[in-house]
């Protein structure tokens, strides 16, 4: 008051607010409130009538001079409190959902960000659904670290602009060219037009290019090409020509039939606001180029939601659901609930069908150009993806996705990352993207309790290493720490601790139980000695496994490694702090050639 020079009309009055316990936490899709609770984006601004409730209000009868006729005319109107809703979103599924993103977008350096969506297929349910760069939902009107650097310099209207694009919900309401994720979708339709089979040798033929009347569409795999193929090896291989042929002899009709069947020209009604439609070439409109590049998933546009909805009908017997994000509406008066069931909204190809492009993306992670998707002890579906900008619009860079099923039979998660504008020396969605969605899988399914087959991938040399490489960390706490000592160098590993060896050890670091390395750093503390020291996670992408290790060994860090080659990715990511003697896991791989994506 003194500094304001205030003397009176001060007053301090109750009022509520939305709260966001969760901050950033799927803020795309949440949406926020303004400052009177009223919902201005996403699923807040969808389902604001029913948040919000109504004010209660008394009616009576008025003459023409405005006054009230009669007492007995008054009927009161009861307030109305807001509903609660349910949604579909598994916290903990969103939590391993964004720190993979977020490590994937900051990796990989996307220029645009990238978002994942997890589903259900055989009920729609959206799992997860989240966008990076995000935001804080308790103050949307603050830039996120993306936009603050440059938010000073920016004019009114562009702030504005900023704004809106930082709370968009990328997943529901920007399209993109989905690229070869989309041939599962073709391929479906031939097999279900018995147009062809899945193993048939020698049906489709590339030299690296396809010739359309005068215009030379290249293969990833330049000359000599893929050679003769069957239409597992085209898949497998992400072969542009053997698709281009392929829709050929679908042909556009029967194309645009089955598009309309997978709900790819209507939005998928999912309960949110912002949910945008793809664009396609009028049917009259498509030649024999068009054809071609919308055989391999170019030169149209769908939602990453849309992608994923249809490929969860492959998923799901064929069985196209609605996409569902809220489950439940309770009435905060009566308590009741009201549940808001799956919908089902048609058979599009047969479960034969489905069947048996399901065990072609299966080959896809274990033969071809999807063998960063493996995950031990599960059997894995996927479909890589990179498309390229269209003319007039090489700015928005490349697009890297890759599109996930688990367990390829009788499947419970399908999984799709979509990557925008990576670094151009490496932007194919096998290499960058496929990792990425496997150590999703990796947490997620046995998170679900989805049981695994037991069995180790042989085609990589990841589980070999950890397997025979690793030892489970042994449990010393409410051990002495002379004890804990002869316990872990039994073990084959160091140990660090200002205990006394007469001393109880009340907490070691890594946690007991977790795979490590030997000769692997274990801090030991007690009641006497619980000072934690912090240290910085080092920068080891495009380090071989060797060097990786020694300089996190180096740093008092252990290390997770999954793959072989150079390191990739990293978690947590370079610049982390963390507890000397945490875990950082880092992902490994070979520089192959798996063609076109």
């Amino acid at each position: 008051m003194k500094d304001n020079e205030i003397s009176i009309g001060i007053n301090i009055d109750s009022d509520t607010k939305r709260y966001y316990y969760y901050n950033n936490l799927a803020s795309n899709l949440i949406g926020f409130c303004g400052d009177d609770n009223q919902g201005l984006a996403g699923i807040e601004y969808y389902w604001n009538s029913v948040l919000t409730g109504t004010p209660g209000k008394i009616t009576t009868s008025q003459d023409a001079a405005q006054d009230i006729i009669s007492n007995e005319d008054e009927n009161y109107i009861p307030a109305q409190n807001g509903s609660n809703i349910t949604l579909t979103i598994d916290y903990n599924i969103q939590t391993i959902a964004e720190k993979y993103l977020k490590q994937a977008v900051v990796d990989n350096e996307c220029n645009r960000g990238g978002n994942i969506i997890i589903m259900d297929p055989s009920t729609g349910d959206i799992l997860a659904m989240a966008s990076y760069p995000d935001y804080d939902l308790n103050t949307p009107f603050t830039p996120n670290e993306t936009l603050a650097p440059t938010w000073d310099t920016l004019s009114n209207s562009s702030k504005n602009s900023a704004l809106q694009n930082m709370w968009r919900n990328p997943a529901v309401s920007n399209a993109y060219e989905p690229g070869s994720v989309f041939k599962v979708i073709v391929s479906a339709i031939a097999l279900e037009e018995n147009i062809v089979e899945t193993d048939t040798p020698g049906i489709f033929s590339c030299v690296g290019y396809q010739d359309i009347y005068g215009t030379q569409i290249n293969c990833a795999k330049k000359a000599p090409g893929h050679g003769f193929q069957s239409l597992r090896e085209a898949l497998e291989h992400s072969c542009n020509p053997a698709f281009m042929q392929l829709g050929a002899k679908i042909g556009k009709d029967l194309l645009y039939k089955y598009f309309d069947a997978f709900g790819l020209f209507e939005k998928t009604g999912i309960a949110t606001a912002g949910e945008a439609i793809g664009s396609f070439h009028k049917l009259e409109d498509v030649g024999p180029v068009e054809l071609a590049t919308i055989s391999f998933g170019q030169r149209f546009t769908i939602t990453p939601l849309q992608m994923i909805t249809s490929v969860c009908a492959i998923a799901n017997d064929g069985i196209l659901m609605q996409p569902r994000i809220v489950k439940s509406i309770q009435n905060t008066d009566t308590g009741t609930v009201t549940t808001i069931e799956p919908k089902e909204v048609r058979q599009v190809v047969s479960s034969q069908t489905a069947e048996q492009v399901r065990s072609m993306m299966e080959s896809v992670v274990v033969e071809g150009g999807g063998k960063y998707g493996q995950v031990a002890g599960y059997n894995i579906g996927g479909k890589t993806g990179t498309s390229e900008p269209s003319p007039g619009k090489e700015e928005e860079g490349y697009v890297a996705s890759f599109l996930a099923i688990a367990p390829v039979e009788n499947t419970k998660v399908a999984v799709l990352l979509t990557l925008y504008d990576p670094a151009e020396s490496n932007n194919y969605g096998g290499q960058i993207a496929a990792p990425v969605v496997a150590q999703v899988l990796s947490e997620v399914l046995p998170y679900l309790e989805i049981p695994s087959n037991g069995s180790a991938i042989t085609t990589t040399p990841t589980d070999s290493y950890n397997s025979l490489q690793t030892t489970p960390l042994p449990d010393v706490q409410n051990k002495t720490t002379g004890e804990a000592k002869k316990i872990l160098e039994n073990a084959g590993f160091k140990y660090d601790t200002s205990n006394s060896d007469d001393s109880i050890v009340t907490e070691q670091v890594p946690k007991p139980g977790t795979l490590l390395l030997k000769g692997a750093l274990v801090k030991l503390y007690s009641s006497e000695n619980s000072d934690r020291v912090s240290v910085q996670v080092p920068n080891v992408k495009e380090l071989t496994s060797v060097k990786a290790k020694n300089r996190l060994l180096t740093n008092n860090l252990n290390v997770k490694i999954i793959g072989s080659g150079k390191v990739v990715s990293q978690d947590p990511i370079a610049g982390t702090e963390v507890e000397e003697g945490s875990v950082v896991t880092i992902t490994l791989q070979e520089e192959l050639d798996f063609g076109s994506h």
